[in-house]
């Protein structure tokens, strides 16, 4: 099975229904079962004073980064402020919401539901809007899960593989704060490569930032640009993604 590159905008928005909770502007699945992914990724736009109304999954855990904007989300009964840079953990079973709380600007959500191949299989329950009095609540911090901002997230525990040796890494999620997943974040110069490698216990999926550049696999080679999302089979691995352009190349990945 080969690596599949996708980008965000060549992927139909989901027709999500408001009365479930989905009051989010543009919704997208760019990564799925269908792809060959145990994990199902979303791209998020929320416009000002839209929001996903408080909801849990009882299968899945959620990851999700928050790219631009800035708002307020709910877990259980704490709340707290997010902006650009927050990386966020909900736990399966744990009710939470967002609420993009500006007036004149988008805020941008990309995500991973947990081992779940579509939403369905995420176990999602509508549990109701977020009220007024939930979005005045003291914002003094989340009573479960993980928030943290990517500036403040320690490099990868353990020794660095060789093949990373080019790139800037930080873990914002991972087992140093108590998680089952890995959330990475690597920067790589202009001109540098990550040296070919596989994953023989891991399915991997990249979301680039900022940058162009290509990935490669045994099979093919192909352009990767910004919103771009990368699906590596496990067992398989990218041959030396090539970073071209002038700027620094910036991708999370899962």
């Amino acid at each position: 099975m080969s690596i599949s590159i996708i980008h965000t905008y060549d992927v139909d928005i989901e027709r999500m229904q408001e009365r479930d909770g989905w009051a989010i502007s543009e919704f997208r699945l760019p990564i799925t079962g269908e792809t060959g992914s145990r994990t199902t990724v979303f791209h998020s736009i929320f416009r000002p004073g839209s929001t996903h109304a408080k909801h849990l999954h009882t299968v899945s855990d959620e990851i999700a980064v928050y790219l631009s904007g800035n708002g307020v989300v709910g877990q259980g009964d704490s709340r707290e402020v997010v902006s650009t840079g927050h990386c966020r953990l909900m736990p399966k079973g744990s009710e939470h919401f967002f609420f993009n709380e500006t007036k004149d600007e988008d805020a941008r959500v990309i995500g991973f539901y947990m081992n779940a191949s579509d939403v369905a299989g995420t176990g999602y329950k509508f549990c109701g809007n977020a009220t007024e009095e939930d979005l005045n609540m003291p914002r003094d911090g989340l009573n479960d899960g993980i928030l943290v901002r990517l500036e403040d997230s320690p490099a990868p525990e353990g020794e660095i593989p060789s093949a990373w040796q080019n790139a800037t890494l930080r873990a914002p999620i991972g087992a140093h704060n108590g998680s089952d997943h890995a959330l990475v974040h690597a920067t790589l110069p202009p001109g540098t490569a990550i040296d070919t490698h596989s994953l023989s216990q891991a399915e991997a999926i990249y979301y680039v930032e900022t940058g162009e550049g290509e990935a490669a696999d045994d099979s093919h080679e192909e352009a990767i640009r910004p919103e771009s999302f990368v699906f590596v089979p496990k067992g398989t691995g990218p041959r030396n993604p090539k970073h071209r352009d002038p700027s620094p190349w910036n991708f999370m990945w899962c």
